[in-house]
């Protein structure tokens, strides 16, 4: 399932909306702390592709068929700009800058990938499973973008998909 998304801050509060419908279909409730953080994570990645790009962008949802105690959700969102993920410096007082440093934080994997027209940035959480992740589970070691896509914060940095 996925949605289209117009080059327009506005369309953030939309897709936290539709996202949280498609939840309520998988049998995935409001209050989980699983809803909870991927809301926030489609409210990043749809900011990222909106703010930088400014170009539409689709978002993807990928849930379990049925309510399970144990399933993987897997959030994709796909951009016309090829530029991958950069570092980005956000001081204390920044109201901005964080978003793919939320995404590193709170996801049990993430990553991106060059495709035809642009690129796609993903994350999966388990459901039932521990949150957040595990030590060499959500992407490099370093503070750039890294082979096979992923990135991690770390002194002070945040990253910014462009």
């Amino acid at each position: 399932m996925q949605l289209e998304i117009r080059p327009d801050p506005a369309e953030v509060g939309r897709a936290r909306k539709w996202a949280r419908s498609r939840l309520a279909v998988s049998g995935i409730r409001d209050d989980e702390p699983l809803a909870e953080t991927l809301i926030l994570l489609v409210s990043e990645l749809v900011t990222n592709a909106v703010v930088h790009t400014g170009c539409p962008a689709v978002l993807r949802l990928c849930l379990p068929g049925a309510a399970t105690d144990e399933a993987t959700v897997r959030l994709e969102v796909a951009d016309s700009s090829d530029r991958a993920p950069v570092p980005r410096c956000a001081d204390d007082d920044a109201t901005g800058g964080r978003g793919l440093a939320l995404v590193v934080g709170l996801a049990d994997r993430w990553g991106w990938s060059r495709e035809e027209g642009g690129k796609r940035i993903w994350c999966e959480l388990d459901r039932g499973g521990q949150t957040g992740p595990a030590p060499g589970r959500a992407g490099g070691t370093g503070c750039g973008p890294t082979p096979g896509g992923g990135a991690s914060a770390r002194d002070g940095l945040a990253f910014e998909a462009v």
